[in-house]
């Protein structure tokens, strides 16, 4: 396969209102490359705006999620080049997207990997799957957001080790950690995180929405901020016709019908 074909580095499956994205650089055990970068940014972007789409699966093979960024690229990389490169952009344009999106994580998620993995609002995790920042072993360090997720999710002297020492963690780990959701066996890591995705997509679709960005709004605010931000959102699925149906099928004893209104 040509890797600079980017219409051929991402592949879509629909399930109902959930959409998997599979990626597809298995002879590079899905390396990010600035190709499969952008491949997938497109992807997520368009899926982002489809009204029909209510959660998304980042899907990689068996044997990788992402083993990390494309190293062999990377060596010849110019201080300029790496300023400038548009894949710059790549893990901010994650961060704004309002699409729930699931990880279905399958042996390595190294460096850029792990930061992928992070970079999603769920991680579902194989038995098999392999977590680590492992950037300092090749002479740099995290540059998508691995720092400050980790920071965030598991505390700042956990994610020194992780970070300085570029050490690997199985699913357990991870879970026991807390960046992991959910670790299932070899054979429904797939399947079971379609299935997380599909039990978000059951909900009213702009509730989640707002309730996204609320939970993120913590990440990057003071509590007394995120409580402001996360009143204004609640208040605004007040203008919903979810909100009235929500409520509606709850007195009625019935199963909502959302329309994402």
């Amino acid at each position: 396969m040509d890797t600079n074909d980017s219409s051929r580095l991402v592949f879509e499956e629909r399930h109902g209102d959930t959409a998997l994205v599979q990626l597809n650089r298995p002879e590079a055990l899905n390396a990010l490359s600035p190709e499969l970068m952008l491949a997938l940014t497109q992807k997520l972007e368009q899926l982002d705006n489809d009204r029909g789409v209510r959660a998304v699966v980042i899907a990689g093979h068996d044997r990788a999620f992402v083993a990390g960024a494309d190293i062999k690229s990377m060596r010849d990389r110019t201080l300029e080049t790496v300023l400038t490169q548009a894949s710059n952009k790549f893990y901010f344009r994650l961060a704004a997207l309002e699409v729930p999106l699931v990880a279905a994580v399958s042996g390595w998620a190294l460096g850029g990997g792990c930061e992928l993995a992070l970079a999603c609002d769920l991680v579902v995790a194989s038995e098999t799957a392999v977590f680590s920042q492992a950037e300092i072993n090749v002479g740099i360090m995290p540059g998508g957001g691995g720092t400050q997720r980790l920071a965030r999710t598991i505390g700042k002297h956990r994610a020194m080790e992780l970070v300085l020492t570029g050490k690997r963690v199985s699913a357990t780990e991870a879970a026991e950690l807390g960046f992991v959701n959910r670790i299932v066996t070899a054979d429904l890591w797939r399947t079971a995180a379609i299935e997380l995705a599909q039990e978000i997509a059951a909900r009213p679709p702009l509730a989640v929405r707002m309730a996204k960005r609320a939970v993120l709004t913590a990440e990057e605010s003071t509590l007394s901020a995120g409580m402001s931000a996360e009143r204004r959102l609640m208040e605004l699925t007040y203008a919903t016709e979810d909100r009235v149906e929500g409520m509606s099928a709850f007195i009625e004893h019935r199963k909502p019908q959302w329309t994402g209104r």
